[in-house]
């Protein structure tokens, strides 16, 4: 494909994604916010996939507890950063996946950070969930903007597919920092990821003492409540 076409063509996929951003559903009421961010890199499309399928798990969880606000978060290419309004249902947040399809870049998982800090400043923000593979940027960076969500009272819920030792570490100190969790997924067990997501949503909904109710018989929400709180 020539230069000129690649870019129409990334153009195009752009506009499909804000123009399904404008006409998604408003979130309902006082709905709880959380911020879902993915790695739209080009190693991420199995994963991508993945989380388009499993999604529908954080509004199940909530539902029967007053439903949740989700807002979609990626990155992409060499600067690509965009974030889509808060949504309310499982639908409208698969059709905002859906117009998205992964490109070859770097990670911007600092702007990701200071995107969900911003935020938190226009309104609450329970928590962030961060779907990601790889970082590539200065890890003290990552970290100090972490702290200041920590400050804020909200938690990133870190979740990395792959056995990269070093990846597993950012992503760890990120969530400490915050005051949220990290866990590990793999592309063979979606189980996983769903049931990470469905704990991370019932914090956002119910807080700590939610999640502890639910660590009584959900081992992801043991692994999240054991992240948070040590014990």
């Amino acid at each position: 494909m020539a230069g000129s076409d690649l870019d129409r063509a990334r153009g195009a996929a752009v506009d499909a994604f804000l123009e399904t951003a404008r006409q998604v559903a408003a979130p309902v009421g006082d709905a709880p916010r959380l911020i879902f961010a993915l790695d739209a890199t080009m190693s991420r499309q199995p994963t991508w996939d993945l989380a388009c399928g499993v999604q529908a798990g954080m509004f199940e969880a909530t539902a029967r507890l007053g439903g949740l606000a989700v807002q979609l978060v990626y990155f992409r290419g060499l600067s690509e950063c965009r974030a889509s309004r808060f949504v309310s249902d499982a639908r409208a947040l698969t059709g905002l996946m859906r117009a998205v399809t992964c490109q070859g870049g770097q990670t911007q998982i600092g702007r990701v950070l200071r995107h969900v800090r911003n935020e938190a400043g226009r309104g609450p923000v329970k928590a962030l969930v961060l779907v990601g593979d790889a970082i590539e940027e200065d890890i003290d960076d990552l970290c100090g903007v972490a702290g200041e969500l920590g400050l804020l009272g909200l938690p990133a819920f870190c979740f990395h597919e792959g056995p990269d030792p070093t990846v597993a570490a950012g992503f760890s100190e990120i969530a400490r920092l915050s005051g949220g969790a990290s866990a590990r997924f793999d592309l063979t067990a979606p189980e996983v990821l769903a049931a990470l997501l469905r704990a991370a949503a019932i914090y956002a909904t119910r807080g700590l003492d939610g999640l502890r109710l639910a660590a009584h018989e959900d081992a992801a929400a043991r692994r999240l409540l054991v992240g948070m709180t040590g014990g």
